[in-house]
C-alpha cells in the first residue's frame, strides 16, 4: 500500500511543479538571473572596457554553452508563450491594480525594444561567427547609431523593471521578504545605476579609441563585416515587428471575444454580508465582482492565487463554482482552510452565489501562510484567566500620571512575561486588568495546569515586582486572579488594526466573576471545580465553597487560594 501512495505523492508533487504558473515564474527567475549577469557585466565598465571584455567571456561561457543555450532559449519561449496565453484568458484589465498593470505594460514593451539587439550579437554571431565583443556593441551603439543607445538603455531599465516587479510580486509572500526588503530594495536601484555607468564608461573609451585611424583600420579589418549584415538585421527585424503586431491583434481580438461571449450570458448576483449584492458579469472571479462592486476585499498577491488571503466561505450555490484546481487545493491545505472555503480569485461562478470574506482588508502576507484553524472561528474547551490590580484606581490619584504609567507598563511586562512563559495566549489588557487563553493548541487538562502555573507565576512576579518598586509605592500591589475552563468560540477578531485573537462564551463571563470573587474572599486566586478536575491534582488543603455566578442556574464550585506563589508547579 505505502509504493502506490508514494507515487502518489510524487505524481502530485511532479503535477503541481508543472503548473503554468510555476514555470512561468521559473522561466521568470532564469531570465532575471540572466540579466542581471549582463548588468554587472556591463558595470565592470567602471574599471575599464578590457574588464568588460574578460567578463564577457565568463558570462558566455555559461550562457553560449549547449546547456546555457537550452535553458536560456527555453526560459524565453516558456516565458513569453505563458505569458501571452495568461493575457488570452484574462477576461478584464479594468480592476488589475496599478503595479500589475504597470508590469504588463512593461513586458510588452520589452521585445520590440530588445529585438535589434538580440540579432545584432547573439543571432547575428549563430549565423555568420560575428565576434560581437563588447567594443563591437559600444561602437555600435554609442559611435554609429547614438540613438540606437538611447533606446537600449530604456530597454535595460525596462526590462530590469518588469522583473523586480515580477520578484516582488513573488517574494513578498516569503515570511522573510519583509525584512530583506529594504536591502533587496536598494540593490535593485544600484544595479541598473552602477550598469549604466559602466556602460557610459566602456562606451566613451570606444569613442576615444575610434578616433585613432590606426586603431579604426585594424579593428574594421579584424571585424570583417559582411556587406549583407546590416540589410539582414534590419529587414529580420521587421519581420519580428510584424509578429508582434499580429500577436498585439490577437490580443485585441480576444478582448472582443470575452465581451461578445459573456455579454449574452445572464449576470450572476454574488450576495455579501449585510445584504450586499453585486451583478458581475459570467466569466469574472468573486474577487473580480467584489472589486466591481466595491466590496473591501482582501487580496495580498493581487488576485494570482498564492497567498489566499482573498479566501470565502461558500455559504450557498458551491455546485455554482468551477471545481478547485490543484494550484487552489494546495494553497487551500496550506493554510488549513476548513472545507466549505474557496479562493475568491480563482473561483468563477456559474449563477447565483453567497459568500463570506474570511479575512480583513487589513490582511498582510503572514495571513498568506499555514495559521492555526482557530483563527478563522472555532469552537474550543480553553482555559481562561482573569487578572485585576487591587486598588490601582486609588494609587493613580495619588500619583503623577509619568508615575502611574511607568508602574502600570512595569505591571503589564510581568505578568505578561509570566503568562507568555507558562504557554498562555495574552488576549488584552483593559485598564489594570490582563485577560489571557490557555490551550489554544493543547487539551484541557494541558490548558488548565498552564492556567495554575500562570498564576503561581504571576504571583511571584508581583512579588518580585513589589520588592523592586517598594520605595515607590506607598503599599506593596495586591492582585487578583480567576481561572475557569469551558467551550468557547475562539477566532480573530475586531475591525482593521484592532483585530486579535480572542474567545467570546459564556466561561469567559465565568472567569471574570471569578476574578471579581477575589475581593470578597480575600485572597488572590479563586479558581473552578472544572479547572481542579482537568488539573487531576490534591486540592484538598484548599478552601472549597460554591457559589452563585450571575448568569449561571446552578452553583460553581469554586477553590480559593490566599497566596497563589504556595500553588505546586504543575506538569505540562
Amino acid at each position: 500500500m505505502e509504493r502506490p501512495q508514494g507515487l502518489k505523492r510524487v505524481a502530485s508533487s511532479i503535477r503541481i511543479a508543472l503548473r503554468p504558473d510555476r514555470i512561468r515564474l521559473a522561466s521568470g527567475v532564469i531570465l532575471m538571473v540572466f540579466l542581471t549577469g549582463h548588468l554587472l557585466n556591463h558595470a565592470l565598465g567602471l574599471i575599464s572596457l578590457n574588464a568588460m571584455e574578460v567578463g564577457r567571456d565568463i558570462f558566455l561561457a555559461l550562457w553560449r554553452s549547449v546547456p546555457g543555450t537550452i535553458l536560456l532559449l527555453g526560459a524565453i519561449s516558456l516565458h513569453i508563450a505563458l505569458v501571452f496565453y495568461k493575457l488570452l484568458r484574462h477576461r478584464s484589465y479594468r480592476r488589475l491594480s496599478g503595479k500589475d498593470i504597470l508590469q504588463i505594460t512593461l513586458g510588452l514593451f520589452i521585445p520590440p525594444l530588445v529585438i535589434l539587439h538580440i540579432i545584432g550579437t547573439r543571432v547575428a554571431h549563430e549565423i555568420y561567427g560575428l565576434e560581437d565583443s563588447y567594443t563591437f556593441v559600444l561602437f555600435s551603439l554609442w559611435v554609429a547609431t547614438p540613438t540606437l543607445a538611447l533606446l537600449q538603455s530604456i530597454a535595460l531599465i525596462v526590462a530590469w523593471i518588469h522583473g523586480c516587479l515580477g520578484i516582488h510580486f513573488w517574494l513578498r509572500l516569503k515570511p522573510w521578504y519583509e525584512k530583506k526588503f529594504s536591502l533587496l530594495y536598494s540593490l535593485a536601484l544600484i544595479l541598473p545605476v552602477i550598469s549604466l555607468s559602466g556602460f557610459i564608461n566602456g562606451a566613451n573609451e570606444v569613442e576615444r579609441l575610434f578616433a585613432d585611424a590606426d586603431w579604426r583600420d585594424a579593428f574594421f579589418a579584424r571585424l570583417d563585416l559582411p556587406p549583407d549584415l546590416i540589410g539582414w538585421a534590419y529587414t529580420t527585424r521587421d519581420i519580428g515587428f510584424l509578429v508582434m503586431f499580429a500577436a498585439l491583434g490577437v490580443l485585441i481580438l480576444s478582448r472582443l471575444y470575452w465581451t461578445i461571449r459573456f455579454r449574452r450570458r445572464k449576470v450572476n448576483a454574488i450576495t455579501y454580508p449585510d445584504e450586499k449584492i453585486v451583478l458581475a458579469a459570467p466569466g469574472l472571479s468573486i474577487l473580480e465582482a467584489s472589486q466591481l462592486g466595491n466590496i473591501p476585499h482582501a487580496s495580498v498577491c493581487g488576485g494570482r492565487g498564492r497567498c489566499s488571503t482573498c479566501r470565502v466561505r461558500i455559504m450557498e450555490g458551491w455546485d455554482k463554482l468551477n471545481p478547485p484546481s490543484d494550484k487552489e487545493i494546495a494553497v487551500l491545505r496550506r493554510v488549513g482552510a476548513p472545507e466549505g472555503t474557496r479562493l475568491a480569485c480563482q473561483s468563477v461562478p456559474t449563477g447565483d452565489v453567497s459568500v463570506i470574506p474570511l479575512l480583513p482588508t487589513t490582511a498582510t502576507v503572514r495571513q498568506a501562510f499555514n495559521q492555526p484553524a482557530y483563527l478563522q472561528g472555532q469552537e474550543r474547551e480553553i482555559a481562561i484567566l482573569f487578572a485585576d490590580l487591587r486598588a490601582f484606581t486609588k494609587f493613580s490619584e495619588q500619583k503623577l500620571p509619568y508615575d502611574v504609567v511607568f508602574v502600570i507598563n512595569q505591571y503589564f511586562r510581568h505578568m505578561g512575561e509570566a503568562i507568555e512563559e507558562n504557554g498562555g495566549h495574552l488576549d488584552k489588557f483593559i485598564g489594570d486588568g490582563v485577560m489571557a487563553l490557555f490551550g489554544l493548541s493543547e487539551n484541557s487538562k494541558t490548558a488548565s495546569r498552564m492556567a495554575l502555573n500562570a498564576a503561581r507565576s504571576m504571583a511571584n512576579e508581583l512579588e518580585i515586582m513589589n520588592e523592586n518598586l517598594k520605595t515607590d509605592l506607598p503599599s506593596p500591589l495586591k492582585i487578583g486572579i480567576g481561572i475557569h475552563v469551558g467551550q468557547v468560540i475562539v477566532g480573530q477578531m475586531g475591525y482593521g488594526s484592532a483585530t486579535s485573537i480572542t474567545a467570546i462564551g459564556d466561561p469567559v463571563n465565568t472567569a471574570s466573576r471569578l476574578e471579581s470573587l477575589t475581593k470578597e474572599y480575600a485572597s488572590q486566586l479563586i479558581f473552578s471545580d472544572k479547572v481542579a478536575k482537568f488539573a487531576e491534582d490534591d486540592f484538598s488543603e484548599l478552601r472549597h465553597e460554591s457559589v452563585d455566578i450571575r448568569g449561571r442556574v446552578e452553583p460553581l464550585g469554586i477553590y480559593i487560594v490566599k497566596d497563589a506563589r504556595r500553588l505546586p508547579y504543575f506538569t505540562v
